[in-house]
């Protein structure tokens, strides 16, 4: 059921106040964030970069090692002798120690890890290992086999290049601090013996190097997006989160003022109706001089007044308690078989005389032998009466109201109580629906009224699982649809056999 929307501002929770204001800080804080999340320098993405090159070394700690093993033992194939078991060690020597260190790094939380000094023993240990494919480099073979091996070292320093380009994306100068010695040695190497393949491979490692330096920059920046892209969605849910949790203490605050409304509403319903019938009583009795005539008729008249004014104040509290029982869950329903047609067409009859004074026709048109609802009597009659008092107050002297009752698409059954009034504005069905809410043409003609009755009807309607339905158009007319669902029509029970029939079946 649709309520009205407080526009107070609650400072606990949020300033409705200043918009703009509210505006201007998330704008300031996205863009503070974003200027944060790109900037290289950010020392959580360090850490989350020197994280990730952790992992990277341990993930591939065998491929390197692998390559120098082979090419230890094709060496020794070769005839190079013991010198490429010694360079094999000490390599192996320095990856272990990355392995192990990067093992170190990974098991440290992020918070506590020092950018600056596990980046400078990552590049020693990097540095370490160059100094391994630099010992690799200058080893040389008299008595080998192979022909062009200086060309086989310049592939197999390009093999190494490209693995180390890859597995140390993550961190930024690791592959210059591993091959610039080996292949500036190669290059001296080759041009010191200046022969054209030696030299060709020197220039293409000379090249390769920036190349693959290129190619991790890249990669780098592609993980510094990826953390940068965690670090925003990690962002917005912290602040989806928190307006989550904003939102369920308003609505908790809501509900509770709600319902702190509707007890105090229902708490007085005694201390205020008790006063009110003794007005009802006493000035109905002064206006119809039951204790003897009065003198002085416009007292009688005062009298009267007071009467009308007692019975619309009872009939407004009436209405805010029933509404405030609907919301507050208190309503307790004292359900029935029914039959709608006929609670109808008693309340027509009652509103008979109402709307011939103002000289209105009702219209029934029922469609009868309709089975039972499983209802509130008492509902079913104030959502009748509610509909068509304020059909017959809208209507203008000499209209028409018709009057429906029958069966829905779906099976269930329904109530329509249409005019031929002013109508009511599309954009203003929302604030008629709603708790005290009247429209234009209500406030300019200053009908009598609390805006309590279409309230009221759809509470008693959701109670019982139906929808209400509000069709207007302006200088057309209004209709009001009540609508109840097949689950409360009853079925017809089959007749139980007479005594003959029993025994004519037995």
């Amino acid at each position: 059921m649709p309520l009205q929307r407080s526009n107070t501002a609650d400072k606990f929770i949020v300033d409705r106040r200043k918009p703009h204001r509210n505006s201007d800080v998330a704008r300031a804080v996205r863009k503070t964030r974003d200027r944060l999340s790109q900037q290289a320098g950010n020392p959580d993405f360090d850490r989350e970069l020197l994280k990730l090159h952790a992992r990277a070394m341990t993930s591939g700690a065998i491929a390197i090692p692998l390559l120098i093993l082979a090419i230890a033992a094709a060496g020794r194939l070769a005839g190079v002798g013991n010198e490429i078991g010694l360079w094999a060690l000490f390599t192996l020597t320095c990856y272990t120690i990355v392995a192990f260190m990067a093992r170190r790094i990974e098991r440290t939380e992020a918070s506590d890890l020092n950018p600056l000094q596990t980046r400078r023993e990552f590049l020693i240990c990097h540095f370490l290992c160059g100094l391994g494919w630099g010992w690799f480099v200058w080893l040389g073979c008299d008595a080998c086999q192979v022909d062009q091996f200086q060309l086989v070292k310049a592939v197999v320093l390009l093999f190494a290049m490209a693995a180390t380009a890859v597995m140390t994306s993550s961190l930024g100068g690791a592959l210059l601090a591993t091959f610039a010695v080996p292949v500036a040695l190669y290059a001296y190497a080759g041009f010191k013996l200046w022969m054209p393949v030696e030299a060709i491979m020197a220039g293409l490692l000379v090249v390769s190097l920036p190349f693959f330096a290129y190619v991790a920059r890249h990669l780098n920046r592609s993980s510094l997006m990826v953390l940068s892209f965690r670090s925003e969605k990690d962002a917005l849910i912290a602040e989806l989160e928190t307006a989550k949790s904003m939102s369920d203490e308003a609505r908790r605050r809501a509900e509770d003022a709600n319902l702190a409304k509707s007890r105090f509403l229902a708490s007085m319903s005694h201390e205020l109706r008790t006063p009110l019938n003794a007005i009802l009583g006493f000035s109905e009795v002064m206006s119809n001089e039951v204790l003897g005539p009065m003198s002085n008729p416009t007292y009688r008249d005062y009298a009267h007044d007071v009467h009308e004014s007692g019975q619309h104040l009872l009939d407004l509290i009436n209405e805010i308690l029933d509404l405030s029982r609907i919301e507050a869950g208190r309503y307790q329903l004292n359900e029935e078989p029914v039959m709608l047609l006929n609670i109808v067409e008693d309340c027509c009859h009652m509103m008979e005389l109402r709307a011939r004074n103002k000289d209105i026709r009702v219209v029934q048109d029922f469609e009868h032998q309709l089975p039972r609802l499983f209802a509130d009597e008492r509902a079913v009659r104030q959502i009748t009466l509610n509909l068509l008092s304020n059909a017959i107050k809208f209507t203008a002297t000499g209209g028409e109201i018709r009057v429906r009752v029958g069966w829905t698409a779906g099976g269930g059954q329904y109530m329509s109580v249409k005019d031929n009034g002013p109508g009511i504005p599309e954009d203003e069905i929302p604030v008629v629906l709603s708790a005290f809410g009247q429209g234009s043409i209500a406030i300019k003609s200053a009908e009598q009224g609390t805006g309590l009755g279409l309230p009221i009807v759809q509470g008693l309607l959701a109670m019982h699982g139906g929808e209400f339905e509000l069709h207007s158009k302006l200088r057309e007319g209004t209709e009001a649809i009540a609508i109840f669902p097949l689950s409360r029509v009853m079925e017809e029970l089959p007749a139980l056999p007479t005594a003959a029939v029993a025994a004519r079946r037995r």
